[in-house]
């Protein structure tokens, strides 16, 4: 039996075992696990692998993106270069070998594209975690100016505050992303906290988060005229892209 899974803490809000499990169904594959591992300490990753030995392959979430770098054996460039990783490929031979890559650059790309509109030319990215990194690698590739917006500027000075976002700065930035956990599930009567009254049918909300399907960060921008998404075909496409870094047998040397 081959086992695949997700690390992070936690679990509770995630499709990706739904997700994996139909995916099982539906394409006759067999002999195959998808399981979630709610990891409250990343000092127990080296552990599970080591008890876990059907274990080939790691899905990461929030809070583990950019920590769980100092586990890895080897990393792909390109998650090497925003400093995130969400996926992880291990290979079982003489030794057990990590390597780390970023799918969330691919899921994100694909499912904001067909969203944006000639207006959305600066963006407003909340948060500043590993799926931040991310979205702002995306950003700069589709050429979209953009500032980050954080609770904690003494960890990233330079991001703005929350209280720093004025009429002007909504207005003039009308692509907004949020990758912070605010409102998913169970908390789903939370949101962010930015000026939603200065919103307009300009703006396109993006929430990475897709549990609940539709948050009230959205909530709020649909009373405001917004267009706005979840992150499930985010979710979707990053799934489909690790699978297919698991089975590749490049990515096993």
């Amino acid at each position: 039996m081959i086992q695949y899974g997700l690390i992070g803490y936690p679990l509770s809000h995630s499709f990706s075992a739904q997700y994996f499990s139909e995916k099982f169904y539906r394409e006759g594959i067999h002999d195959v696990r998808f399981e979630l591992f709610p990891l409250t300490d990343l000092n127990k990753l080296p552990e599970l692998i080591k008890i876990t030995p059907e274990l080939q392959g790691l899905s990461v979430t929030i809070p583990y993106k950019e920590s769980v770098i100092q586990y890895l054996n080897s990393i792909d460039p390109l998650a090497e270069n925003i400093g995130a990783v969400n996926c992880i490929r291990i290979t079982r031979n003489e030794d057990i070998s990590l390597k780390g890559f970023n799918t969330d650059i691919f899921g994100f790309e694909e499912s904001l594209k067909p969203l944006l509109q000639k207006q959305h030319q600066k963006a407003i990215i909340l948060g500043t975690g590993g799926a931040s990194k991310a979205v702002a690698f995306v950003l700069k590739k589709l050429n979209i100016q953009f500032i980050s917006v954080t609770r904690n500027t003494n960890k990233s000075p330079n991001a703005l505050n929350y209280s720093d976002l004025t009429k002007d700065i909504i207005s003039s930035h009308t692509l907004i992303v949020n990758t912070t956990p605010a409102g998913m599930f169970p908390n789903i009567n939370e949101a962010p906290e930015i000026p939603y009254q200065f919103l307009t049918n300009e703006h396109l909300l993006f929430d990475l988060v897709y549990n609940p399907t539709e948050t009230l960060f959205m909530k709020k921008g649909i009373e405001k005229g917004a267009t706005v998404s979840n992150g499930l075909q985010m979710l979707y496409l990053q799934a489909e892209k690790s699978w297919q870094i698991w089975n590749e047998e490049e990515t096993r040397k």
